[in-house]
């Protein structure tokens, strides 16, 4: 595969353009190829949406699936891809330095790197560890010889740690660290979001695929957002209304739900814009 070597700066760029963008989120080439078609400028991979469409629960894919389906994805489509690469697929700096490294070779134009460690019982890094996990990941991206944005991920807010002082400490020094992009995912109101990106001085990205959030592109922009995710919302929404219709099917014999599905012409034309 040829890299296309200026699909990172095309990336950072957007993260300095007036406003919010919106970077959702594909699970396979066919969900990628459509959002391509509708106008998006960028895309980011959804570890638990992937990993649903293999029938495991999320942190289930391993490393050579998860860069395999990047490499699928950069290919699908022109855009910029940034991927959900969990925790680095390993706890040393070492081994998220080596995963950044190996991304950057399916040609992908960045990637997240999050402090979650995998263990629901003590859930976030040591707060150096983390610092240390970042640092490694940034000097592994400086040191590719183009451009690759690096995104620092806080988890606090998603594993019961509803502490904003700590996120908001941990963002920062993640950004001191070298990451270009920083994400705290799990905030869910303005005044919080609004708080974090006040403190931060590198674009922050925000996750709305919540539900109940109920938070539009322009209210966080005004809040000082640069880049909107919805995780696996689209997944989610996907299998949702299959498995709505399965039940359908099964308890009551009815096959209403065609109704809704989108039209064959529509999804052909979408594949092939």
């Amino acid at each position: 595969m040829t890299l296309n070597a200026d699909i990172g700066a095309r990336f950072r760029a957007l993260h300095h353009e007036p406003g919010a963008f919106i970077i959702p989120n594909p699970w396979d080439v066919g969900s990628a190829r459509m959002l391509a078609a509708l106008g998006f400028k960028a895309l980011a991979t959804t570890s638990a949406g992937f990993a649903f469409s293999l029938g495991l629960i999320d942190g289930g894919v391993s490393r050579e699936a998860a860069l395999d389906h990047c490499r699928q994805l950069v290919e699908a489509t022109d855009l910029p891809v940034s991927a959900d690469l969990e925790k680095g697929f390993g706890d040393a700096p070492a081994d998220v330095a080596a995963t950044v490294r190996a991304a950057a070779e399916t040609g992908l134009a960045g990637c997240s790197v999050e402090d979650f460690g995998g263990d629901e019982a003590d859930p976030i890094y040591d707060f150096a560890l983390a610092v240390e996990r970042v640092r490694a990941a940034a000097e592994a991206a400086r040191g590719l010889g183009r451009d690759f944005v690096l995104t620092a991920r806080s988890e606090n807010f998603l594993h019961g740690r509803l502490d904003l002082a700590d996120t908001i400490r941990r963002l920062q020094a993640y950004g001191e660290a070298g990451a270009d992009v920083l994400y705290a995912p799990g905030l869910r109101d303005i005044a919080t979001i609004r708080e974090v990106c006040g403190a931060l001085d590198k674009p922050c990205n925000v996750l709305t695929g919540i539900p109940g959030m109920g938070l539009g592109v322009a209210e966080l922009a005004d809040a000082g957002v640069k880049r909107i995710s919805i995780g696996s919302a689209l997944a989610r929404l996907a299998y949702g209304r299959m498995i709505a219709a399965a039940r359908e099917m099964a308890e009551t014999g009815s096959f209403a739900f065609v109704d809704d599905a989108a039209a064959t012409a529509e999804i052909e034309r979408l594949l092939t814009t």
